[in-house]
């Protein structure tokens, strides 16, 4: 399977993020509903471009955030206890959140599959969360995620061609 060119990518975000600062300012400006519209819109075409599969940035780079459930599911999955799995896979942020010990993330396979991926955690399944209502909400996280996610930078600049 072709690999989605990561690095490039990371550059191209990275030399763009004054450009994603100003998309996103602009975002905030945009009543609620018209938001969720355009992310909606951008969304369904910018994963009819995008295979995940080519790409797992999120799973290399970044980590779900671990909820109890979460945490009981695949702990039963791997029968395991909660608390074993968590000492195994995972530790506390600064947030008080349950995160990754490390990254990549361990359920990640060398084909970009995910081991877990009927089990996974709720944040993996709504990842990059741009086909979500009330955008607006998380638009802070939404624009971080165009530096790890090629979908999400994609997305970002069709809703801008759209903006007046």
């Amino acid at each position: 399977m072709e690999q989605y060119d990561l690095e490039a990518f990371r550059k191209k975000a990275e030399t763009q993020e004054g450009q994603t600062q100003a998309i996103f300012k602009k975002l905030k400006k945009i009543k609620p509903k018209v938001l969720d519209q355009a992310f909606h819109h951008c969304h369904q075409a910018a994963f009819e471009e995008i295979d995940c599969l080519k790409c797992g940035n999120c799973c290399k780079t970044t980590g779900p955030l671990f909820t109890q459930a979460d945490i009981n599911r695949l702990a039963r999955h791997f029968k395991m206890k909660p608390a074993q799995f968590m000492d195994t896979y995972l530790r506390v942020d600064e947030d008080g959140d349950y995160v990754l010990r490390n990254l990549p993330c361990p359920f990640l396979g060398a084909d970009n599959h995910c081991s877990v991926y009927e089990k996974r955690p709720k944040a993996c399944r709504e990842f990059p969360h741009t086909n979500r209502n009330k955008m607006r909400q998380i638009l802070n996280l939404t624009q971080k995620n165009a530096s790890v996610c090629p979908a999400v930078f994609k997305i970002s600049r069709a809703i801008d061609q759209q903006l007046p």
